[in-house]
């Protein structure tokens, strides 16, 4: 389980470097990594999504920032 926890922390990372470079420069790492592809973008993003879900799951079930109080 922790290697599942460490990839979704890596693609939640990419996902939230992707809004930074879209809100201050407007480039969409994204479509730039697939190549301007409808299908390929989108698989991107469910996969970023659904790392991001794994990220709360986690975040509730296991409760690891209790040790920063």
């Amino acid at each position: 389980m922790k290697f599942t926890t460490v990839v979704a922390f890596i693609l939640v990372l990419l996902g939230a470097l992707t809004w930074l470079l879209i809100g201050l420069v407007g480039f969409n790492l994204v479509d730039f990594v697939a190549i301007n592809s409808l299908v390929v973008s989108r698989v991107i993003y469910v996969i970023v999504g659904l790392a991001g879900l794994w990220m709360i799951f986690y975040s509730f079930m296991f409760k690891p920032f209790n040790d920063l109080k």
